[in-house]
């Protein structure tokens, strides 16, 4: 087992550079990083990894919102993989997602691959995920309802959740529930035909906002009449933050979500 691992210290520079190397070789390469330092390697993810198209299985942790110092902080990773062309980013929810992106990422040969490894509990759905991810950029639908679409990246898919019970409880209303699954891309024809019974589409990611998944949402429907509310964090530096604190400065609590849903509905109606 030894043989086939390799330290190699803090430099992520030379462990994306190596990766790519070994995967045009024909190896199967699999890098795991924590999200908090990608920021040291994006030269090489561009240039060595995407730009060649090497089918490295990258392995991003520690990915979202934290009160970690401000050195370490993990909301980044988003905005700084996803926009690399080539690059197949994806978001598991449950042990059954992670596992199947896992093997599929391995065994393709056609795109570097990352994935967002949840930095929340691990839980298993006991469904087995079926997913065919060499079809990118389809999302799953989890519960169908109208005039509200959820859709809940990731770590923030139980978020997601909760919020739609929330929807339910409050305002009487059957939201439908999203699973993205893919950060790199949209579903144009699943967004598409959300607009015949929807009025407002939520997106809730555990990620800076700017240059993130919900931005690619709110573009896509920047010339129709479909109102677009993007939650996650804000461009920022913090240190030690509580992420209690965190979450009542950015609204990430169902409380909060649906508060700014009743206003803009009354906008909307």
């Amino acid at each position: 087992m030894d043989k086939q691992y390799t330290d190699v210290g803090i430099a992520e520079e030379h462990a994306v550079a190596y990766a790519s190397a070994l995967a045009k070789m024909g190896a199967k390469p699999i890098f795991a990083v924590m999200s908090s330092f990608i920021q040291r390697a994006y030269d090489q993810l561009s240039q060595d990894l995407c730009l060649n198209s090497s089918p490295v299985t990258m392995l991003v942790y520690w990915g979202g919102i934290s009160n970690a110092d401000a050195t370490h902080l993990c909301v980044f990773d988003i905005p700084l993989i996803s926009n690399i062309p080539n690059m197949v980013y994806l978001a598991p929810t449950c042990k059954e997602e992670y596992l199947n992106m896992l093997d599929w990422s391995v065994n393709q040969t056609r795109y570097p691959v990352a994935i967002r490894v949840p930095s929340c509990k691990l839980i298993a759905s006991g469904v087995n995920d079926n997913t065919d991810y060499s079809i990118l950029n389809k999302y799953e639908v989890k519960e169908k309802g109208e005039e509200i679409a959820i859709l809940g990246l990731g770590n923030f898919y139980n978020l997601a959740q909760v919020v739609r019970d929330e929807i339910k409880r409050v305002l009487g209303i059957n939201a439908t529930l999203i699973n993205p699954k893919f950060i790199t891309g949209i579903d144009s024809e699943l967004l598409e035909n959300l607009k015949s019974n929807h009025s407002l589409v939520i997106t809730l990611e555990d990620g800076v906002l700017d240059g993130g998944f919900g931005e690619k949402i709110s573009r896509f429907y920047s010339n129709s009449d479909m109102k677009v509310i993007t939650y996650g964090a804000m461009k920022e530096f913090t240190d030690r933050v509580s992420l209690k604190e965190l979450y009542q400065r950015y609204h990430l609590t169902k409380e909060l979500i649906v508060s700014d849903i009743q206003k803009i509905l009354q906008k909307v109606r």
